[in-house]
């Protein structure tokens, strides 16, 4: 969705020294992860999940699976069987939307949309639609603290937001570039929050960090390579890694992608 070109060009001595001073000011914003941890997985369970939902939110909450689905006439939000991937409710977007993170809070479930600047509000039992708000910028992942919804926009930044206004109360940059990562920020995407951190998807990678909230630090990441490289036959640059829903009562986590046909429940250690 982005892609950044830098162009330096040494003309004068004064330049150089000013680009250096400017390179090393970033280096120290933004150093590169040495010290993380790593996070390997278990697989616990393989399920079936639906091929055509371009998945960019996912939540498990009360027992149950919700999904959010992109791309303009293909959105749409459901209620999620595990053992079979089926839906078991459905709302459709209108075309104009297109679908992003989710989130449950208060009683309430909260759905972005990518550039429509629309927050979608539902009753997670009925899926009706109770209110919305407009926001700046685009929508990519949500989850929430307990007291704040949590987004992102395309960025290394999150936003920390009201949930009755949808006001952003505060915002925190990601800190640091993952190994293997040669861009310099973090496009983070889907979220969720787990024991006081957040996890989320790194953009047009295999990668899941943790982050913790409080410094935007970057404390460990797991690398899903060997699972995309098993059970996704197309590597086509659209069917990324984008799913991550906890199941706190397992200490588990779901995690899919776009377009996946299989949703996986890992485990993660450290190492």
């Amino acid at each position: 969705m982005k892609k950044i070109f830098f162009f330096l060009v040494p003309v004068f001595i004064l330049a150089s020294c000013s680009c250096n001073n400017s390179d090393k000011k970033a280096e120290e914003n933004n150093p590169p992860i040495t010290s993380v941890a790593n996070m390997s997985y278990q697989v616990l369970n393989v399920y079936p999940h639906d091929i055509t939902c371009f998945t960019e939110g996912l939540e498990w909450h009360d027992s149950t699976l919700y999904e959010s689905g992109g791309l303009n006439g293909e959105s749409k939000l459901v209620r999620v069987s595990l053992k079979d991937g089926k839906d078991i409710k459905k709302v459709d977007l209108d075309k104009q939307y297109f679908g992003e993170g989710i989130s449950i809070l208060n009683g309430k479930l909260y759905q972005l949309t990518y550039k429509e600047n629309k927050c979608f509000v539902y009753d997670p039992q009925t899926f009706k639609k109770t209110g919305e708000f407009t926001y700046q910028g685009q929508g990519w992942g949500m989850t929430n603290n307990g007291k704040q919804l949590i987004m992102d926009t395309g960025s290394n930044e999150l936003f920390f937001i009201d949930p009755t206004t949808f006001t952003v109360v505060s915002k925190i940059a990601v800190l640091g570039v993952p190994r293997d990562i040669d861009n310099s920020e973090v496009f983070i995407n889907e979220l969720e929050w787990v024991d006081g951190y957040v996890y989320a998807n790194v953009w047009m990678t295999n990668l899941i960090l943790k982050i913790d909230p409080s410094n935007g630090k970057i404390v460990a990441q797991a690398d899903l390579t060997d699972l995309y490289d098993r059970y996704i036959p197309e590597h086509d640059g659209s069917r990324v890694l984008n799913g991550i829903a906890y199941n706190s009562a397992t200490k588990t986590f779901y995690i899919t992608g776009k377009k996946w046909p299989k949703l996986f429940e890992v485990r993660f250690t450290y190492y």
